[in-house]
């Protein structure tokens, strides 16, 4: 009982969860570059990864540590 537990729940968990990425709204585009200096620079960037994340090209996005 317990075995078919176990390969059921793995099952469950293995087809549901699909390789799919979410991508950044606009509005998100907007709320994270008003921080930024350059604002159009990196809002047009984060557009050009995001279509190129769309389209599956692999992107490389930095890390900004989150500040209080």
């Amino acid at each position: 009982m317990k075995l078919v537990l176990n390969v059921s729940m793995f099952l469950l968990a293995f087809f549901s969860l699909n390789n799919e990425s979410l991508s950044l709204t606009d509005y998100q585009i907007k709320k994270f570059c008003s921080k930024e200096k350059r604002v159009s620079l990196c809002a047009k960037n984060l557009q050009e990864k995001r279509s190129d994340l769309q389209k599956g090209k692999l992107i490389e996005i930095p890390v900004t540590p989150y500040k209080r």
